[in-house]
Formats: C-alpha cells, sequence, structure tokens
C-alpha cells in the first residue's frame, strides 16, 4: 500500500494525528485516545501504517508475557508531496479531503464529549472567510503559515502545553462572472 492509498482513511488519519509532535504511543495509548473506535479497529490499522512504513516501532517490552510496542510516526511518510501529489485524480482529492474531514470531525466531538470542554477558554475556532490573492501572494501566504507553524513545531510537551489540531484549508472559489470577463 502506497502512502495515500493508507492515508485515504479516516481512522489511519486519526492515528497518525495521535502520533504527530513526535509522540510515542502503545496501541493501548492509541485505543484510550481514540475511545469511539473499537480496539480491534485500532490494532489493525495500526498494523496496516506500521507495514506500510507510516510507523515504526521506536521501543518493545515484555509486558505481562506479552511484548508491549511503542510507535512513532515516520514524518517522511505521511506527506503527500510533488509527484505524488500532482499524480493525484480529482477522486483521489475527493477522497482524501472527505477522510480527513471525516478525521477532524470525529476529533471534535470526542472534544466536545470531554468532560471539561470550554470552546470560548479553549479559544477554538472554525471560522471561513474568502481573501483575495494572486497565486504568487498565495503562495507567499502558505509560505508565512508553513514557517509561523516550524516555529512551534518543535515544542516538546510540558505541564503547560497540551496538542492542537491546526487544520488548514485552502482552496479556489469560482471567480464572478463579471471579473472572469475583464481577466
Amino acid at each position: 500500500m502506497d502512502t495515500l492509498d493508507l492515508l485515504l482513511h479516516p481512522v489511519r488519519l486519526r492515528i497518525t494525528w495521535c502520533l504527530s509532535g513526535g509522540r510515542t504511543v502503545t496501541t493501548s495509548e492509541l485505543c484510550a485516545q481514540l475511545p469511539d473506535v473499537p480496539k480491534t479497529t485500532v490494532y489493525r490499522h495500526v498494523a496496516l501504517l506500521a507495514e506500510g512504513g507510516v510507523l515504526e516501532v521506536a521501543d518493545e517490552r515484555r509486558v505481562h508475557g506479552a511484548v508491549e510496542r511503542h510507535y512513532r510516526l515516520r514524518q517522511d511518510r505521511t506527506k503527500i508531496e510533488g509527484d505524488e501529489a500532482r499524480s493525484m485524480t480529482l477522486d483521489d482529492h475527493r477522497q482524501l479531503f472527505t477522510a480527513a474531514m471525516a478525521a477532524l470531525l470525529a476529533e471534535f466531538n470526542g472534544y466536545l464529549d470531554r468532560e471539561g470542554a470550554d470552546p470560548a477558554t479553549d479559544l477554538v475556532g472554525y471560522k471561513q472567510g474568502t481573501v483575495w490573492l494572486s497565486e504568487a501572494e498565495m503562495a507567499d501566504l502558505a509560505g508565512e503559515v508553513i514557517a509561523l507553524l516550524r516555529a512551534h513545531a518543535a515544542n516538546q510537551p510540558t505541564a503547560e502545553r497540551r496538542p492542537y489540531l491546526f487544520s488548514p484549508v485552502f482552496f479556489p472559489l469560482a471567480r464572478p462572472e463579471t471579473l472572469a470577463d475583464e481577466a
């Protein structure tokens, strides 16, 4: 299975999100983080991600006679860029977007279901807006967002920090006919 096929599934996307930020976890810990997903499903998808090289075993320990594996994400295997991105069909994009939105919805529902969830205090945001940009301005904006995120990407977990899911979505809207005629 190639990376695209592996990531075209909402549960596998959620597993990769749980392991982002340099975290190392066991499958049991993943089950606890994904309580709405049956344990057998989590174990099956972890095995697929490991077989596909998206996850690697960081450590193994014997616990009560069984081997407990600690997995970490291989960052180089979670990106769909360059030739692979250019080779995606429109249907591939549709499937990946659907999987990402399903995973995002499941994560958001999980957040709302937690005791003490307070979207206002937690600065939860999900606003949409339109900005008018040339292709060069869009490239600049994307570069600025990436640079901003990279500045914080090396943050390690501490008692004061909690993980935040950041999920920007950019795509061009149809131009109004009056402007399209002027161009």
